[in-house]
C-alpha cells in the first residue's frame, strides 16, 4: 500500500513541476497589452491561466493528501520499533545474579585483572 502511494506521490510531484514551468508569469501580460498580439491563445486571454491554475491547485491538493498519508503510514509502521521501549536481549539473558558474575554482561572481562 505504501509503495503505491509513494509512486503516485512521485508522479504528482513531477506533474506539478511541469505545470508550474508551463505557466506564464504575471509580467508576461504586459507585453501583450502593448500590441504583442499573442494575448489570445487557445484558451482565450485569461482562460489558460485559470485552467492551469485550477489544475495546479487540484494537483497540489492531491500532493498534500499523499504526503500526509505517507507520513501517517510511516508513523504507524514504526510505532512498535522504539529503542526505549525494547529492552536489550543481553541484559535479559545474562543477568549477573543468574551466573554469579560481578560485572554486567556487556562489559568484557579482561584476563589478568
Amino acid at each position: 500500500m505504501m509503495q503505491v502511494i509513494l509512486v503516485i506521490h512521485v508522479l504528482l510531484s513531477l506533474l506539478l513541476i511541469g505545470l508550474v514551468l508551463i505557466q506564464q508569469g504575471k509580467g508576461a501580460d504586459a507585453g501583450a497589452s502593448f500590441g504583442g498580439g499573442t494575448s489570445q491563445s487557445v484558451f482565450g486571454s485569461r482562460g489558460s491561466a485559470s485552467f492551469l491554475s485550477r489544475l495546479t491547485a487540484i494537483i497540489v491538493t492531491l500532493f498534500f493528501v499523499t504526503s500526509l498519508t505517507l507520513a501517517y503510514l510511516s508513523t504507524k509502521q514504526s510505532e512498535g520499533n522504539s529503542v526505549i521501549s525494547t529492552p536489550d536481549r543481553a541484559v535479559i539473558t545474562d543477568s549477573p545474579a543468574k551466573n554469579g558474575a560481578t560485572q554486567p554482561a556487556d562489559v568484557p572481562v579482561q584476563p589478568g585483572k
